[in-house]
C-alpha cells in the first residue's frame, strides 16, 4: 500500500509545486512524505525588507497583496491577489514538490510521423532549433512571418527531444492558440503522451511527456521541462505580465533550452545577448504576404450611435458575400453594438470576445462555414487559421491596434497555399503611426523574401 501511495504522490507532485488544498492526500500522509524526504515544502509567500513576495507567481507589488482573518492560523493572514484565480496562496500556506528521485521519460526514436516537407528556410530554422536542443542552457528565437509554418518547423527539434527522453512544454498566452495546436501536435506525434491545459480543461495526464498549456498554467510547474517553447512571445498578456514570464522561468530545469516564437519580436528581445535567431521572412507556400490597404471611413463611432452601418462596410460585405470574413473591432462595446445592427438587418454572423460564453463554439462554427462572418476583438489577432478568409479592421486608428497587433491581424489572410492572397483593409478615421508601421513591416518582409 505504501508503495502505491508514494507513486501516487510522485505522479501528482513530480515537477509541480502545489498548495495543500490542491493535493488529493490527507495531511497525515503529506507529513509522512515530508518526514522521509520524499517531498519538500516552502512558504507560498515570504517577506523580505522590500515587502511580500509570492513564490508561485512572483508578485512583489504592494497592491497585489491583502490580508484577512484566517480560519487556519486564527490571525490576520496575508495572501496574493494576483494569482488568486488558481487558488489562494497565503502566508500560512506552503507549496509542496517531489524531491526523492528524478522522473525519467521514455526514449522514442522517430516519434514524428508528419509526412510534409519543410521549405529551405524552414529547414534552416529547424536546424538552429535542433542545435539549441542538443546544446542546452540556451535561448533560440524563431522570427517568422505569420503563416511561415512555425509549428511544423518545430517538429525536427521535438523529434530530437523525444529521442533523448526529454520533457517538453509548448506554452502560449491564449487558449485559442493552444486549441489550434492540439490536433496538429497529436497527429504529428501520436505515440507521445500529451496533456493539454487551459482554464476549464480537466482529466489530463499529469506527467505527460509533452505539455501544451497556456502560460498561466505553468504557475503550477517547477523545474521540470528540459525544453520550453513559448509561442507568440510578444502577445498580450505574456509580454505585459511579469508573472507569466516568471512562471516560464520557474517551470524550466536550470539547464533547459528555451525556444521563442514570434512574428513581431520586440527590440528588447532582439538585443538579448547570446540569442540564437532564425529568421523566416517568407511563408511556406512561397507567396508574398498580403499588404494591408487603408480606407477612410469617417466618424464611424457616430454612425453606429445613429444605428447606421457605414456604406463602405456594407459594400465590402456584399463584395465578399460568398467568402469567410472577419471584422476586428476595438472594444467589446463596439462589437456588441455592431452585432446588434447586423442582426436587425438579418445579416448572419457570430461575435466573439474573451468573456463570451459561446466563444469556442462560435469559432468552431465559423471554421466549419456555418457562418461566413465573424466579429471579434483582438482576442483572435493570432492563432486562428481559416482558408480564404477576408479581413477588415473597423476603427484601426484606435490605440489598442498597435503595429504588432495589426501585423498579426493582417497575417490571418492568405495563409493557405490554395488561397495565398486576400483582402486586408484598415478602415480608419485618421491614419496612425501604428498602421503605417505595420504596412511597412509587411512590405519589408516581402522585400527580404523576394529580393
Amino acid at each position: 500500500m505504501e508503495r502505491k501511495q508514494l507513486e501516487a504522490v510522485r505522479q501528482c507532485l513530480n515537477g509541480r509545486r502545489l498548495l495543500l488544498s490542491e493535493l488529493p492526500f490527507d495531511r497525515g500522509w503529506i507529513d509522512y512524505c515530508l518526514k522521509n524526504h520524499y517531498i519538500s515544502s516552502e512558504p507560498a509567500l515570504f517577506q523580505s525588507p522590500s515587502g511580500w513576495h509570492c513564490r508561485r507567481c512572483g508578485a512583489t507589488a504592494t497592491h497585489l497583496f491583502s490580508s484577512h482573518f484566517c480560519h487556519i492560523c486564527q490571525r490576520d493572514c496575508m495572501y496574493c491577489r494576483h494569482c488568486l484565480k488558481i487558488g489562494k496562496a497565503a502566508s500560512c500556506h506552503s507549496l509542496f514538490t517531489w524531491i526523492k528521485d528524478e522522473f525519467f521519460y521514455p526514449v522514442k526514436e522517430n516519434a514524428c510521423v508528419w509526412s510534409g516537407q519543410l521549405s529551405a528556410l524552414q529547414q534552416q530554422a529547424a536546424a538552429v532549433l535542433k542545435h539549441a536542443v542538443e546544446t542546452e542552457t540556451c535561448t533560440a528565437l524563431v522570427w517568422a512571418v505569420c503563416g511561415a509554418g512555425k509549428t511544423e518547423l518545430l517538429y525536427p527539434a521535438l523529434d530530437e527531444c523525444f529521442r533523448l527522453g526529454k520533457r517538453v512544454a509548448i506554452a502560449a498566452p491564449r487558449t485559442d492558440v493552444i486549441k489550434e495546436l492540439e490536433p496538429r501536435l497529436k497527429e504529428a506525434f501520436p505515440s507521445i503522451e500529451t496533456s493539454v491545459l487551459y482554464g476549464g480543461r480537466r482529466k489530463q495526464a499529469i506527467q505527460a511527456q509533452l505539455v501544451l498549456a497556456t502560460t498561466h498554467q505553468l504557475m503550477r510547474y517547477y523545474q521540470t521541462f528540459d525544453v520550453l517553447v513559448v509561442d507568440e512571445v510578444d502577445a498580450f498578456p505574456y509580454s505585459y505580465d511579469a508573472s507569466l514570464q516568471y512562471a516560464v522561468q520557474q517551470a524550466k530545469k536550470p539547464n533547459a533550452t528555451t525556444i521563442l516564437l514570434s512574428a513581431t519580436p520586440s527590440s528588447s528581445l532582439l538585443r538579448k545577448k547570446d540569442l540564437l535567431i532564425a529568421k523566416i521572412p517568407k511563408r511556406f507556400h512561397n507567396h508574398p504576404l498580403p499588404v494591408p490597404r487603408t480606407e477612410w471611413i469617417g466618424n464611424w463611432r457616430s454612425a453606429l450611435k445613429r444605428k447606421r452601418i457605414p456604406s463602405i462596410v456594407t459594400k465590402w460585405l456584399t463584395t465578399y458575400d460568398q467568402y469567410p470574413k472577419m471584422i476586428f473591432l476595438p472594444s467589446i462595446e463596439t462589437l456588441q453594438t455592431f452585432s446588434e445592427l447586423l442582426a436587425e438587418r438579418k445579416i448572419d454572423h457570430a461575435a466573439v470576445y474573451a468573456e463570451a460564453a459561446n466563444r469556442h463554439a462560435d469559432i468552431a462554427a465559423f471554421r466549419k462555414k456555418k457562418h461566413n462572418l465573424l466579429l471579434t476583438t483582438t482576442i483572435l489577432e493570432r492563432g486562428v487559421t481559416v482558408e480564404n478568409v477576408q479581413v477588415a479592421v473597423l476603427g484601426s486608428e484606435d490605440r489598442i491596434f498597435t503595429a504588432a497587433c495589426l501585423t498579426q491581424i493582417s497575417g490571418r489572410v492568405g495563409r493557405k497555399a490554395r488561397f495565398p492572397s486576400g483582402d486586408i483593409v484598415f478602415w480608419h478615421y485618421g491614419r496612425t503611426k501604428a498602421m503605417l508601421q505595420a504596412i511597412q513591416h509587411i512590405k519589408q518582409m516581402n522585400k527580404e523574401a523576394f529580393a
